[in-house]
C-alpha cells in the first residue's frame, strides 16, 4: 500500500497515547511516532483470539 490511511479508535481521547490502526486493518503503530515503525499484525486475528478468551 503506497499511501494507507490511518486511523485511531473512537473511543480514543484527544490525548497523544494512542494506538493507530491502518485501514486495512494490516498494522498498528504509535501515534506519537506516525513516521516511526509500524507492526505487522493480523487485527482480525487478534479480535478473534480476544473475544474466544473472554
Amino acid at each position: 500500500m503506497q499511501n494507507p490511511t490511518w486511523r485511531k479508535s473512537t473511543r480514543s481521547s484527544n490525548g497523544t497515547n494512542c494506538v493507530e490502526v491502518r485501514n486495512d486493518l494490516s498494522a498498528v503503530r504509535d501515534s506519537k511516532n506516525p513516521d516511526g515503525p509500524a507492526l505487522p499484525i493480523d487485527v482480525r486475528g487478534l479480535v478473534r483470539h480476544l473475544r474466544a478468551e473472554s
